[in-house]
């Protein structure tokens, strides 16, 4: 066998042997941990949730009243005095009142003319005018009323005593319809 170096004992050296491992060692015992206001920390959470659900609500409110027009000094207030002077102009349009819706009622009306009756549709919009005779004038009773019914001409076929429309209106204006109608003769124009 062919040689390749010095064969002595003495050049070969085994490494080191490692240290040996430490004993185990166990876990000393004790109590369980108990955590003070862990309860506390899901109430804090829900409660910011909440918060955030009504900055949302609220947001979205603010959000409509603007796009309505009904937030005071904002888009829809039409800029009158007062408005975008910041706790002036606010002031202002709180002093002044936003009427009442107004409550609509229904009132038949019977017009003159049948055939103009034949050309209304419900929804449309007309005035109705009241003639007391031929030497009298005219006068408007009703602006803009939206027509509610058209009913159909009776089986009768009789036109001469006119046609019968149903319009919603306040319910002064049809106190005076009602009141003009038994002496006067109503003609419509449609708007």
């Amino acid at each position: 066998m062919p040689s390749y170096g010095p064969s002595s004992p003495s050049s070969f050296t085994s490494p080191p042997l490692p240290a040996p491992a430490p004993p185990p060692c166990g876990v000393p015992p004790f109590p369980p941990l108990r955590v003070r206001g862990g309860s506390g920390h899901r109430l804090r959470r829900a409660v910011w949730r909440q918060r955030r659900a009504m900055a949302a609500g609220l947001a979205l409110t603010a959000a409509a009243l603007a796009a309505s027009g009904l937030g005071g000094s904002g888009a829809g207030s039409g800029g009158g005095p007062g408005a975008g002077h910041g706790a002036a102009g606010a002031a202002g349009t709180a002093s002044r009142r936003v009427p009442a819706p107004v409550r609509l009622v229904s009132a038949p009306v019977r017009i003159a003319d049948a055939a103009t009756v034949r050309l209304l549709r419900p929804g449309d919009r007309v005035d109705v005018i009241a003639s007391e005779d031929a030497g009298a004038g005219s006068r408007v009773l009703a602006k803009g009323a939206r027509v509610t019914q058209v009913p159909p001409p009776s089986a009768e076929g009789s036109t001469e005593n006119g046609a019968l429309i149903v319009l919603s209106v306040p319910r002064a204006t049809a106190a005076t319809l009602a009141g003009a109608g038994i002496s006067a003769g109503f003609a419509v124009i449609l708007c």
